[in-house]
């Protein structure tokens, strides 16, 4: 039977996440907005549930849709504006899932008021972002894009390690390597013997590169 108190992720994520899914209530951190955000919330908004992306003008919602996110359950609040807090917590009153970039550092005392808030309606709450105390926290430890010869070709897929880690059940890190993504645009996991020999060797060149190659 499915676990009721956790909402479902795409199948390659399973694995990093303590309960194969996201623990309803609980604060899921990722550095900055990117593909891995935008995974984290295409299961379960495949799975029917109302979700939310705040904050985050760039945010594409044709890519979200191509990982399974459903456009037509996706509220978009692209400028949270000075009352933030509020307007966080309001779209977590009407939504399974938060994903949201705070426009400015959260002070202690509005991340207990939002983690109560959280905790009332059984959410998840996804922070494109820093959030001391999260419960799990996702990185992108090493990245690097294939499909590049000498100076030219088609970037076609991107193969990245990211490591998950927490407090209490997400205490212990895990590691997977993905195609983030892969070549269909889908979130796949990678097979040891297609990992890029340069980004396994040398993460932090594999990092470098696709600063270089996305432009920041």
């Amino acid at each position: 039977m499915p676990d009721v108190g956790v909402l479902p992720v795409v199948a390659a994520l399973r694995d990093l996440l303590p309960r194969g899914g996201l623990t309803r209530g609980s604060v899921v951190a990722v550095p900055e907005f990117g593909l891995l955000s935008l995974a984290l919330a295409a299961g379960p908004s495949a799975d029917g549930a109302w979700c939310a992306i705040g904050g985050i003008p760039e945010a594409g919602v044709l890519a979200a849709a191509g990982l399974g996110l459903d456009p037509e359950r996706t509220l978009l609040v692209p400028e949270l504006g000075n009352s933030w807090p509020q307007v966080v917590a309001s779209l977590l009153d009407g939504c399974e899932l938060v994903l949201f970039r705070p426009p400015t550092r959260a002070s202690a005392q509005v991340r207990q008021r939002l983690e109560a808030t959280l905790r009332r309606g059984r959410g998840v709450l996804l922070v494109a972002g820093d959030w001391p105390g999260a419960q799990v926290r996702l990185r992108v430890m090493a990245q690097g894009w294939t499909g590049l010869g000498d100076g030219h070709g088609r970037l076609r897929s991107c193969c990245a390690e990211v490591i998950a880690d927490g407090r209490g059940e997400a205490g212990r890190p895990r590691t997977s390597w993905l195609w983030l993504p892969a070549e269909d645009g889908t979130v796949a996991v990678a097979d040891p013997a297609d990992i890029p020999a340069d980004v396994a060797d040398d993460p932090a060149a594999g990092a470098a590169t696709l600063r270089v190659v996305n432009g920041g």
